[in-house]
């Protein structure tokens, strides 16, 4: 199987329901905003720093991916979180107004026992973040 950018091996038994890239500069998907986030990243770039975010759902689990990068290829954090489904309370996605009413940005969201995790969405619309929602509850319910 090829390799996921996330860096997350599959298991035996295990297939790839969604890979899902998190939007960590940019704070909607108001056109601004993703030009002021493209700005932060290019100038990080420049500068040596990246970070990159995944959540990764297959049809057994749900896994949170960070990965830090800093003097442009040394690794100097990566965090792995595997999603108990006994610990999540809730998912659902969000739809935010930016720019008045006129650019939503649109959040993949779970609620646990011990935290809550809003992930923007990159570039999603109603129907990207709809199929997120049912394939994140189609996964922690199939693990249960």
């Amino acid at each position: 199987m090829a390799a996921l950018a996330s860096g997350i091996a599959l298991a035996e038994g295990e297939s790839l329901v969604m890979e899902l890239e998190a939007e960590l500069w940019a704070t909607s998907s108001n056109p601004l905003a993703q030009a002021l986030g493209e700005f932060k990243r290019v100038l990080s770039s420049i500068f040596g720093f990246k970070q990159k975010g995944f959540i990764v759902i297959t049809n057994k689990r749900v896994v949170e991916v960070k990965t830090i990068i800093r003097c442009w290829c040394i690794t100097v954090g990566r965090h792995v979180k595997y999603v108990l489904p006994s610990s999540v309370k809730e998912v659902c996605y969000l739809r935010k107004a930016t720019c008045g009413v006129f650019c939503p940005a649109y959040y993949l969201y779970y609620e646990s026992f011990t935290q809550s995790t809003p992930i923007l969405l990159k570039g999603a619309d109603e129907a990207a973040a709809l199929k997120a929602a049912n394939a994140f509850y189609s996964a922690i319910t199939a693990a249960q």
